[in-house]
């Protein structure tokens, strides 16, 4: 089951940095901002995770949790949470079945050289359990506050 915009998002069930399996029905009655990034402690993803703290009490009052997905492990997710100090937790998604699960592994090239990864991408899951918007291909200048802007255009008649 693909994620598709108006209907059920796909349920997902990983390890996380707080030493629970988190799932989508954790979330139950929330907001939830899912975000897939490559890789931990590069600079774009750290500058999205940043972003997303600097944020994160704007999201707390729209009563959302914003969850971050790599493939990296769960002990090095910690770390890179601790480092910067990630007010939310991370998923570890090493054997990639929430990636594929959201279609999130792509083809990139980098230098020439074709492998298969992580394209940065958010998706917005409404208290219901129902996608409602997705972002693919993100740049991370602005994508948080853009995400945030959509959250509160959902919420301001809630």
């Amino acid at each position: 089951m693909k994620p598709e915009i108006g209907k059920k998002a796909p349920p997902f069930l990983g390890p996380a940095t707080d030493g629970n399996l988190l799932s989508l029905e954790s979330f139950k009655g929330k907001w939830v901002i899912l975000y897939f990034y490559p890789k931990d402690n590069t600079p774009g993803c750290t500058q999205e995770g940043n972003d997303f703290t600097e944020h994160f009490k704007a999201f707390r009052k729209r009563n959302a949790e914003v969850v971050g997905v790599s493939r990296d492990s769960v002990s090095c997710h910690a770390s890179f949470k601790e480092k910067f100090s990630f007010p939310f937790e991370l998923i570890s998604d090493e054997d990639e079945k929430i990636c594929k699960t959201y279609d999130v592994i792509k083809e990139k090239n980098m230098y020439g050289k074709k492998s298969m990864g992580v394209e940065r991408s958010t998706f917005l899951i409404d208290p219901s359990g129902t996608l409602v918007h997705e972002w693919r291909k993100v740049r991370v200048s602005g994508h948080v506050e853009a995400v945030l802007a959509r959250l509160n255009a959902l919420t301001a008649s809630a």
